[in-house]
């Protein structure tokens, strides 16, 4: 039996994703879990013989070793931001965890949802950018929409101004 737990943070590099984070690694995690960075592009920049699979089942699990690198990263298309990658470094020494970074393609809505079953995820921690109700009608939400369809406990942390 696995004794460490599968924790998701759904990201955008955003600073309300980035809140969501500091977040999760101060509240959620501890040491042996799995931190799972889940974050979904609208369109594939990824090489032509990996494509059908990646747009099916998202990339592989990329480890924090791995999605530190630019190189790596422009590969898929992803460009982390410093402080992103730095509370995630930070988290990963002090608090003895493992940091994954999966990337989806597609609706961000569905994709989070995805992710939820296919990591699989104990649980789920999104941000959310604090649209008004005529914007949220309009545009619609995507944390209103994983906390609606998700299977696992969703955690919504809201940015304050």
């Amino acid at each position: 039996m696995e004794d460490y737990r599968r924790v998701g943070v759904a990201i955008d590099f955003s600073p309300c994703s980035r809140k969501a984070l500091e977040w999760t690694v101060n509240n959620i995690v501890r040491k042996g879990d799995h931190l799972i960075l889940v974050t979904v592009l609208r369109e594939g920049h990824y090489e032509e013989g990996e494509a059908q699979l990646w747009q099916a089942t998202g990339s592989p699990l990329i480890p924090l070793i791995e999605f530190t690198e630019p190189h790596t990263m422009k590969k898929y298309g992803v460009n982390p931001d410093p402080e992103t990658l730095d509370i995630v470094a930070t988290a990963s020494r002090q608090k003895e965890i493992t940091v994954l970074l999966k990337i989806f393609w597609g609706d961000a809505r569905e994709k989070i949802c995805e992710s939820v079953e296919s990591i699989p995820l104990e649980c789920l921690v999104i941000g959310n950018r604090g649209l008004g109700k005529i914007k949220r009608a309009i545009m619609g939400s995507v944390s209103n929409y994983v906390v609606n369809n998700a299977t696992c406990p969703i955690t919504v942390v809201k940015i304050h101004d």
